[in-house]
């Protein structure tokens, strides 16, 4: 994390930065967090950096803990299962609305965003494998021409990054998430309203499962 020059938007660029580092992995669950540290880190007053801590509270990302001051939220299984529910949900809707509005405009992004995933696969390196996999769900909310979809799942998507970069890992299980998301853009340039959704939900709850159970091999081992 740099030093930062103070704009307007410090705060806002404080807290981008700490829940990159939060959501990445480099700030571990647990991990004490100070004002005076951040503000010597970023090179700024510690206002900023206060109101960045606020928000970043109130998202769930930081904790109040006591004695040893402000925290980094642990990662909680409970939770994740609750997110995929959500996301399950939205990704169904999303996918239903999305076939029946589907063109060869929408087919050819949904393609080129597929060789992505693919190619952050081959390469080997995990940050772009999540980051290509958050952007072909964000493409099925955008697809699907409603952008209440997209703005409900919002506030979500940085815990589940942070749950994905947690426990994603292998190779295999990379793979076949691309071949998932393969068969979804096939449903919706086929026009397959319902097959996209069974597809989508199917995707998340599959997803859910294997990564809560990584996700307790993690919390288990930090213990």
């Amino acid at each position: 994390m740099r030093r930062f020059e103070p704009e307007p938007d410090l705060s806002e660029r404080i807290h981008d930065a700490v829940l990159e580092a939060i959501c990445s992995g480099e700030l571990k669950a647990g991990a004490r967090i100070t004002q005076e540290e951040l503000a010597n880190k970023f090179g700024v007053s510690r206002q900023p950096v206060l109101q960045a801590m606020m928000l970043l509270r109130r998202e769930g990302f930081l904790i109040d803990a006591g004695r040893k001051g402000v925290c980094v939220a642990p990662l909680d299984v409970e939770k994740a299962t609750n997110l995929y529910i959500v996301r399950g949900a939205l990704d169904g809707a999303a996918a239903r609305l999305a076939a029946g509005r589907y063109t060869r405009e929408l087919a050819h992004r949904g393609r080129l965003l597929l060789d992505v995933g693919r190619r952050a696969v081959a390469n080997g390196y995990v940050p772009s494998v999540i980051e290509a996999d958050i952007d072909f769900h964000l493409f099925v909310y955008e697809a699907s021409g409603n952008p209440l979809i997209s703005e409900t799942a919002q506030p979500h998507w940085q815990h589940l990054r942070r749950v994905m970069a947690a426990a994603l890992s292998e190779d295999d299980l990379r793979v076949n998430v691309w071949d998932e998301h393969e068969a979804i853009l096939k449903a919706l340039e086929a026009g397959d309203a319902a097959g996209a959704e069974s597809l989508c939900r199917h995707h998340a709850e599959q997803m859910s499962d294997i990564l809560t159970k990584r996700l307790k091999v993690v919390i288990s081992r930090a213990a």
